[in-house]
């Protein structure tokens, strides 16, 4: 069984800080990191709204870039800290911190990506976590293997459908044709997808009698099918639920995974001792 790599000095001090919620100290960073991440998106939000960059552009972009340079030292001393850097960097979390500052750098190039920076408020998910809401980690865990389980039967639903709408948009295409605004089967398979999942924006729509009895049969036809993945993803959390168990707020030493069950010595991604 592996063991964790025994940090000393600063390294040992960040990762209890930084990946641990259960000290004053790691709760006090987690909050604190958790404040600078909303104020970061109310940031980048207000700077989208062209009176309030008029007045505060300045200032707005300035904020941008403190928070921006913070939570990349942030990123750098996580990395820095935890037993195997590759490995959270390519987790959820780790992949998220990455994301949260890479539009910032790329605007320097791309002016206007700055406003992906939004995708912050991901980080906020840390939360649960940090107000030991474990009955609430436990449920999203169990959504998160369901939705894997599941991945395969979506797949093939999906794929399904996406037969089903080139089958019933080329059907519309020979009904109404270009007189009716289906100029082409791809722009009638859009018709078909919007009709099929109930959305009907209506800037296209079947002016014939016969199109009109066909638009008729896909509306009924999408309400049937809506029910077929909620169907899968619930049978699916269902089986998950059972197999449940409590969930610890532990982070791991060497991997940064979370997750693991309230009674565990070891982790269950990399096998390190907890």
């Amino acid at each position: 069984m592996l063991t964790a790599p025994k940090h000393t000095g600063w390294r040992a001090k960040a990762f209890e800080v930084i990946f641990e919620a259960d000290t004053p100290a790691g709760k006090f960073f987690d909050l604190a990191l958790i404040a600078a991440i909303f104020l970061s998106v109310l940031v980048v939000m207000l700077d989208s709204v062209a009176s309030i960059h008029v007045r505060f552009g300045v200032f707005l972009r300035a904020a941008e870039w403190f928070f921006t340079i913070l939570f990349t030292v942030e990123y750098i001393t996580r990395l820095s800290c935890v037993g195997r850097p590759r490995k959270y960097a390519t987790s959820f979390f780790g992949v998220v911190d990455l994301l949260a500052v890479l539009p910032t750098y790329v605007s320097l190039i791309i002016p206007g990506t700055q406003y992906l920076l939004v995708v912050r408020v991901l980080r906020t998910l840390r939360i649960f976590r940090i107000l030991k809401l474990g009955e609430m980690m436990r449920e999203t865990s169990v959504l998160r293997r369901a939705l894997y389980a599941s991945r395969r039967k979506i797949f093939i639903f999906f794929f399904a459908v996406m037969t089903l709408v080139v089958i019933m948009g080329s059907m519309m295409y020979l009904i109404e044709g270009p007189a009716s605004g289906f100029n082409n089967i791809p722009r009638s398979i859009y018709w078909a997808i919007v009709t099929l999942t109930t959305v009907g924006y209506g800037d296209i729509s079947p002016q014939t009698g016969l199109g009109r009895a066909f638009a008729s049969v896909v509306m009924l036809l999408g309400y049937s099918i809506i029910a077929v993945p909620s169907g899968i993803i619930t049978g699916q959390i269902m089986s998950e639920s059972r197999k449940g168990h409590a969930i610890s707020t532990q982070a791991c030493p060497r991997c940064s995974s979370e997750g693991h069950d309230a009674d565990a010595a070891h982790c269950k991604f990399c096998g390190a001792r907890l």
